[in-house]
C-alpha cells in the first residue's frame, strides 16, 4: 500500500513498514531501547523539538498528542519551540536535552558544540546521556521516514 499526502504533488509514496518490514522492526527496536529508563515527559519533549526543527507535521502531531495523554500541559507544549526564552517552564535537565536535540538535529550547521555536550553530560549520567542521544537519533530517523514517505499529520497508524 502507498500513502499520499494531499499537500504534496507527484507520485504516491511507499509504506516502509510493508515494503521493508525487517528494517521497520529494527527502527522500532532502536526506538524502544533508546527510551528505556528515560522520563516519558522528557522523551516527548525531545521528540517534539526535533520534529519542529525537521518540519515533520506527522511526528509533531503524534508526539504532542502522546505528551498530552501523558499529562503534559498546553503551556509547556506551546513553549517548546521557544524554550530558550521560556526557560522557567523547563527543568535544567530538560533544557540540556532540548539544547542537545537542537545541536544533533542541526548537526550540519556547526556540529555539536562542546558547551552543549558538557551541559548535557553534567545533567545526565553516562547511561542516561547515551539514551538521550539515542532517542535524538531515533526521532530524527522517524522524521526522515515520515517526510520521505509523505506521512499525513493526523493519521497516526500505531496500533
Amino acid at each position: 500500500m502507498t500513502t499520499t499526502n494531499p499537500h504534496m504533488t507527484g507520485t504516491a509514496r511507499l509504506n516502509l513498514a510493508k515494503a521493508a518490514p525487517k528494517v521497520f522492526r529494527a527502527l522500532i527496536g532502536f526506538d524502544t531501547a533508546a527510551r528505556e529508563g528515560l522520563d516519558p515527559a522528557l522523551v516527548e519533549l525531545i521528540q517534539i523539538r526535533a520534529s519542529h526543527l525537521n518540519h515533520c507535521a506527522y511526528c509533531l502531531h503524534m508526539h504532542t498528542n502522546d505528551a498530552r495523554k501523558a499529562g503534559e500541559t498546553e503551556d509547556r507544549l506551546h513553549m517548546v519551540p521557544v524554550w530558550r526564552e521560556a526557560r522557567h517552564f523547563f527543568t535544567e535537565r530538560e533544557q540540556a536535552a532540548l539544547a542537545l536535540t537542537e545541536a544533533v538535529t542541526l548537526v550540519a550547521d556547526g556540529g555539536v558544540p562542546d558547551t552543549v555536550y558538557a551541559q548535557a553530560a553534567a545533567c545526565f549520567d553516562e547511561q542516561e546521556l547515551a539514551h538521550v542521544l539515542s532517542l535524538i537519533l531515533t526521532i530524527n530517523t522517524w522524521n526522515r521516514v515520515a517526510l520521505a514517505t509523505a506521512k499525513v499529520a493526523g493519521t497516526d497508524e500505531r496500533g
